[in-house]
């Protein structure tokens, strides 16, 4: 929930929230704002364009861990042609071993960037925590994978995942809007705002430790609101959910971000 300055607006009371399913009002059954400890999965890229980069963005990573809630647990996968779990533990909250597991850098090979989201988002299945985040670090356009875009769309929106991205490409690859990085920069863009999340592009690696800060503060400064569907059908189909916030007198203009939906369970005799 931001204002026009872009800065998180606390104090909100559940009257200014309005939730839509497939444009039905629901009624709130959950309303609250607090700093609650998250799972969440550092997916870092390890292909050979990252290695100059991967310093910078181990010391962005461990920063945003060492920003976020104490309570937080989390793993790391690093990926180049595959993906691999390097935390000793499947998710820790020890930073020695963190900073241990993104010092695995091997930078080689392509870039098998969903193929690594699906598998961290499977593997963010077993945190012990209520609310789920990945952050992604890549710098090239997928190249490597079995999975393709849509598939990690749809992944993620079955999911309840937040995903973070940050795209570290070069100012020379946006020249050309259909050029491979724009095509990279716009899937990104979808991913995250399918779950809710953010992208970043910054000019200059060096920006990634400010960006993972603020990506930190974002995750600790947010409001929970969940429902339960009108809707109560059993049948796998995606829902599109709309939240519209109706700000307080003199708190002007005010921005939301959320998921755009999600997929319903499935009933025991719905069948594929």
């Amino acid at each position: 929930m931001l204002n026009e300055r872009g800065v998180f607006v606390p104090g909100l009371t559940q009257d200014n929230f309005k939730v839509f399913e497939d444009k039905v009002e629901q009624k709130l059954a959950v309303f609250k704002q607090e700093d609650v400890p998250v799972s969440v999965g550092l997916v870092i890229d390890n292909s050979g364009s990252m290695r100059d980069k991967r310093p910078e963005v181990n010391t962005a990573a461990l920063t945003f861990v060492q920003t976020s809630n104490p309570q937080d647990e989390a793993f790391v996968v690093n990926f180049n042609d595959d993906y691999y779990l390097d935390t000793e533990h499947d998710f820790t909250s020890d930073i020695n071993e963190m900073k241990a597991a993104l010092e695995r850098i091997d930078a080689r090979g392509s870039t098998a960037l969903y193929d690594a989201i699906i598998g961290s988002l499977d593997h963010l299945k077993k945190g012990h925590k209520d609310k789920k985040v990945l952050l992604v670090i890549t710098d090239g356009e997928d190249n490597a994978s079995r999975h393709h875009l849509e598939d990690v769309i749809e992944e993620a929106q079955r999911s309840d995942a937040l995903i973070y991205a940050i795209g570290l490409y070069s100012k020379e690859d946006y020249h050309d809007e259909r050029s491979a990085m724009n095509k990279a920069k716009r899937g990104l863009q979808q991913l995250t705002q399918a779950t809710g999340g953010l992208a970043f592009f910054p000019e200059e690696v060096d920006d990634t430790e400010a960006i993972c800060t603020q990506i930190a503060h974002d995750i600790r400064n947010q409001y929970t609101v969940a429902y339960y569907p009108t809707n109560t059908a059993q049948d796998g189909t995606y829902r599109t959910v709309q939240v519209d916030v109706v700000p307080p007198k003199g708190a002007g203009k005010l921005s939301v971000r959320t998921r755009t939906g999600y997929y319903a369970r499935r009933g025991p005799n719905t069948g594929d």
